[in-house]
């Protein structure tokens, strides 16, 4: 049999076919005119959402809003108002435990509560492996349970509902619907600025001097 060797295309050839190969990668970055089009004609306007208030209003800077589709922008406040309710309760726990406040007893066998007291960073790590299982675990069930609601939040439910845990009592049933959204307004807000608390909180018991207010206090 006769050995062959194949030689290297010719230079222009070779050119031609490097621009080629970039355009039609480049191509693939390019929405498609029909897709952006229809897309627009079904998406509603983010600035409407809940959540516009005084004094920034509607504050997008980097447009992450018109990214998606309404269903993205749903998830989205999902996410925002799951995020403030944690950092709301993370904020007021870290409070309580910084100034030594804590439940009589033990925790478990050996474990007071009164050892979780005075550093926050240092509580979780106190806790007995079968607490923290149980803690994630039930966090992970009201995960679940926040995706349980039909309609689904994505597909014009209402976000933020959690079965067995939102309004028990039914203290928001005879409540007007301006009421109710002036409560989820300010639950929107309260979270946004406990979110931007609980990272202050962190930052200053992480790295000396980077909140100059919380120097000689965390």
């Amino acid at each position: 049999s006769t050995l062959r060797i194949r030689t290297p295309p010719e230079p222009m050839a070779f050119r031609t076919l490097l621009l080629l190969a970039l355009a039609l990668g480049a191509s693939a970055f390019v929405p498609s005119t029909s897709r952006t089009a229809s897309r627009g004609v079904m998406r509603m306007d983010a600035s409407g959402m809940e959540g516009a208030t005084a004094p920034f209003g509607f504050f997008d800077p980097l447009k992450l809003s018109s990214y998606g589709s309404d269903a993205t922008n749903a998830w989205f406040r999902q996410a925002e108002i799951k995020h403030g309710r944690v950092a709301m309760a993370a904020f007021v726990g870290w409070i309580i435990t910084e100034n030594g406040f804590h439940f009589p007893g033990n925790l478990a066998t050996g474990v007071p509560f009164e050892s979780l007291t005075g550093k926050p960073l240092e509580a979780w790590e106190a806790v007995p492996l079968l607490g923290k299982v149980q803690i994630i675990a039930f966090l992970g069930m009201i995960e679940i349970a926040g995706e349980m609601p039909k309609p689904h939040y994505m597909k014009g439910g209402k976000p933020g509902v959690i079965p067995y845990i939102w309004d028990p009592f039914g203290a928001t049933k005879n409540m007007s619907e301006e009421t109710l959204k002036n409560k989820r307004e300010k639950e929107l807000n309260n979270g946004r600025l406990a979110m931007i608390g609980i990272m202050s909180f962190f930052a200053a018991a992480t790295m000396p001097g980077s909140v100059p207010f919380f120097s000689s206090t965390i």
